[in-house]
């Protein structure tokens, strides 16, 4: 499954290759209500096709409509939707929603160079690794670099007229086996805009399962799952929450030799201490990879049903995506 921004960069490059110049359309900033975060991507051509989206609709017909009556030549612009009454001249339409959007606007024509740059961001995409996409708002140079792979998404640089934006694989969460508190994690997840896929091969278990659309289920042992080429990136969260140690210990196990972001595994303290012990003896994992394993997993909201402890775990999976330490909650 990709995602969607990764169609629209692949829309991109088929109308590139076609010799039609597009508007890349990238979202900067949300305050307020928004469906779309940050970094999130929209491409027109001419003749007003388009893929991708930002926002509910309102911000699209608007952008269409003003693309078609010549409105974006510049190499590169910033747009404010939904801005005050008092806002800045380029305010354009308030947002049902009551949110602001910045968009930055790029108009790419057909050239090797722009055709060679979009293959690969296409490949990053689908790579393993992240990479920072710079754009010079004064010209629309545009280029790519290694990056952090914690912190924003998008980051403007006012004084030197610079954007960078993030980008790299598909958020994804690899649920190391079936439980009331997976398929809860599932849900948040899919609704957070996650890849995910769920590992499982106890027919007792999964028999007459009913996942959330667009949960991927695949009957093998979690840990060939997780240990296998491509399963996990920087991107990746790997949660174990079945409280059975055949199916976690070897999910952890496997984790920990990945470059997943996040691995967690459920239980309370006591049962986290046993684990690590175990894992050690017997799973012959060094300290520093105990240490990569978030056990008791979750932040520490108190939660008792499956869905609080879901909703825990997902709010510690967003918090190290994010970049943001525990002291600053």
């Amino acid at each position: 499954m990709q995602s969607l921004d990764y169609r629209v960069v692949e829309q991109a490059i088929e109308w590139l290759a076609n010799d039609r110049t597009i508007w890349l359309c990238t979202v900067l900033s949300t305050f307020g209500s928004s469906p779309r975060e940050p970094g999130s991507l929209m491409v027109a051509n001419s003749q007003g096709d388009h893929l991708g989206s930002l926002s509910g609709g309102c911000v699209e017909e608007d952008f269409l409509e003003r693309l078609a009556a010549g409105e974006y030549e510049l190499p590169a612009v910033i747009v404010r939707y939904g801005a005050p009454d008092d806002g800045p001249e380029n305010a354009r339409i308030r947002l049902p929603c009551g949110g602001i959007l910045e968009v930055l606007v790029e108009r790419i024509p057909a050239q090797p160079d722009s055709l060679a740059h979009l293959e690969q961001v296409r490949e990053t995409l689908s790579g393993e690794s992240e990479l920072t996409r710079y754009v010079r708002l004064t010209d629309g140079e545009h280029w790519l670099a290694e990056t952090d792979p914690i912190g924003p998404r998008v980051v403007r640089e006012e004084t030197e007229e610079l954007v960078s934006i993030r980008v790299g694989p598909v958020a994804k969460l690899i649920l190391a086996g079936y439980s009331t508190v997976a398929e809860a994690c599932a849900g948040f997840a899919i609704s957070l805009g996650y890849q995910v896929v769920l590992c499982d091969p106890r027919e007792e278990v999964t028999r007459g399962l009913n996942l959330p659309e667009g949960v991927e289920f695949i009957p093998v042992l979690p840990s060939l799952y997780i240990a296998s080429e491509g399963a996990c990136t920087l991107s990746t969260a790997v949660v174990a929450v079945t409280h059975d140690p055949r199916i976690d210990d070897l999910a952890m196990m496997a984790a920990v030799k990945t470059s997943a972001r996040y691995i967690g595994v459920m239980g309370s303290v006591r049962t986290s201490q046993t684990r690590a012990e175990r894992l050690r003896r017997t799973g012959g994992l060094c300290e520093a990879e105990i240490e990569r394993i978030r056990m008791p997993i979750g932040l520490n909201l108190g939660s008792k049903t499956p869905s609080e402890i879901a909703l825990a775990i997902m709010a510690d999976i967003v918090r190290v995506r994010r970049g943001q330490s525990l002291g600053e909650l």
